[in-house]
């Protein structure tokens, strides 16, 4: 009933085509960012902030650019946590070797130079789709690691491979707390997550789906696969570059190439598998379902076990939190393949004609 479009009349084009047509959208999104932006930095403890909120949103970031390759481009690719390494590593040496760069820039300059190396990793889609390209892709996965470690010129010839990231600092503002961390990239989040948002409506994003669902056809009607293809891996690896910085400089500080293994690339994957390919609102989702779900488990384990007075032996929490992670993800593919963001659009359609019966 308080969720409706009636009355609300559109005087041009432009105003029918805006990303929030409706008026109920717009104060949602206005009251979210009033809670990410004023609320949750002043409420939110340290703790919140370093371990949960950042991450969430750097796993956000990585999710949305592996979802504008897949989801919307039909490109699979198992590479990300590799092109999250480049970001941060590529970040490292601007900054190591330009000591007077803005963080800012550095963050710029190394998703483009991971935009580089995912458009070089991704010229095999031009011949090869589905599994051979996932293949294909997963090759980045084991060579970029091992370039890392083997050339002691991008770790500045650390002997353990570790690298610790200099203090963020824009325009002599020094971002070294967690609030302003968390405030820093979530505001690099949310313009990035309004760029997509444009970009999926785009010409550039109706040729990356034409090319998803059927590429000969939108070969015949004049899209250049070559180029859109290779559009794609960049933008998607520029993001996931941003990211690998995110996660080096406002999340853990140092980092090593290991880190950055094919199980990220898996958790990235299921973000979007779980949250929904082919939706923006669906890379947030799953990655908030993924962050929250194990601390959530953890809680309610432990809880339990306190209650019915049972001691659990070591790693026992640990596999039972694999085991429902695994069934939940089972449970989402055979279930609603869509994901969270499908059942958020049924959720809003019903409410739409509630309380009438449909």
């Amino acid at each position: 009933m308080f969720y409706r479009e009636a009355g609300q009349f559109k005087k041009s084009y432009k105003e029918d085509q805006a990303i929030l047509p409706i008026l109920q959208d717009k104060i949602g999104v206005v009251v979210i960012l009033l809670i990410a932006f004023v609320a949750i930095p002043i409420l939110a403890s340290d703790y919140w902030l370093t371990a949960i909120l950042i991450p969430f949103l750097v796993f956000s970031l990585a999710a949305l650019g592996l979802n504008l390759l897949t989801g919307y481009a039909g490109q699979l690719s198992l590479g990300t946590a590799a092109f999250m390494a480049v970001g941060a590593f590529a970040a490292y040496n601007f900054e190591l070797r330009l000591p007077y760069m803005p963080a800012l820039v550095s963050f710029v300059l190394a998703g483009l130079t991971t935009a580089i190396v995912g458009i070089a990793f991704g010229i095999p889609s031009l011949r090869i789709r589905g599994f051979y390209l996932a293949v294909a892709t997963l090759a980045a996965q084991f060579f970029i690691p091992w370039l890392l470690v083997k050339v002691g010129w991008f770790t500045n010839y650390s002997s353990s491979g570790v690298i610790t990231t200099q203090p963020i600092e824009i325009l002599g503002f020094v971002f070294d707390s967690p609030a302003k961390r968390y405030f820093l990239v979530l505001s690099i989040v949310a313009f990035l997550a309004l760029v997509a948002k444009n970009l999926v409506r785009s010409n550039l994003g109706r040729a990356w789906m034409a090319v998803r669902d059927m590429d000969v056809a939108a070969e015949v009607i004049g899209i250049k696969i070559m180029r859109t293809k290779l559009i794609a891996f960049g933008v998607s690896s520029f993001y996931c570059g941003v990211a690998g910085a995110l996660y080096a400089y406002a999340y853990l500080g140092s980092v090593e190439p290991d880190g950055f293994n094919l199980d990220l690339s898996f958790r990235i994957l299921f973000m979007i598998i779980i949250g929904g390919i082919g939706s923006i609102m669906g890379s947030f989702l799953g990655a908030a379902f993924i962050t929250l779900l194990p601390i959530f488990l953890d809680i309610v384990i432990n809880e339990g076990a306190e209650i019915l007075n049972l001691k659990l032996a070591a790693g026992v929490t640990s596999i039972m939190q694999l085991l429902v992670f695994g069934g939940l993800i089972i449970f989402f593919l055979i279930v609603e393949p869509l994901g969270l963001a499908r059942l958020w659009q049924i959720a809003k359609e019903k409410l739409r004609l509630w309380p009438f019966p449909h």
